[in-house]
């Protein structure tokens, strides 16, 4: 299946979303594939993302757009170095390899 975009559901008051969007960009100018910024998009989050066991969603969360409309999720959050910081390289890689295996 073909990825037509990336999406990152964002929210201003999560630091996490500035280290999601440093990978979202990073692999949208390697992979010639679009970004699509959504601030606090509960519908989508609710509707495809990641569920902790109460039913709440975490932001960041990185999803990918297919063809004919399909959203992937690819991960929420993004992996922690061994300082316990977000870690973008691994971030960039594991968004890569989702969007290689589509």
């Amino acid at each position: 299946m073909t990825v037509e975009g990336i999406i990152v559901v964002t929210a201003d008051w999560e630091r996490g979303s500035q280290y999601a969007l440093k990978v979202c960009e990073s692999v949208s100018k390697s992979t010639n594939i679009p970004v699509e910024i959504k601030k606090e998009d509960y519908d989508l989050l609710i509707s495809f993302g990641e569920k902790d066991e109460f039913g709440g969603v975490d932001i960041p969360q990185i999803f990918l757009k297919l063809e004919g409309g399909a959203v992937k999720h690819v991960m929420t959050r993004l992996p922690d170095n061994d300082k316990g910081m977000p870690d973008i390289e691994q971030g960039i890689k594991k968004l890569a390899e989702a969007i290689s295996r589509q």
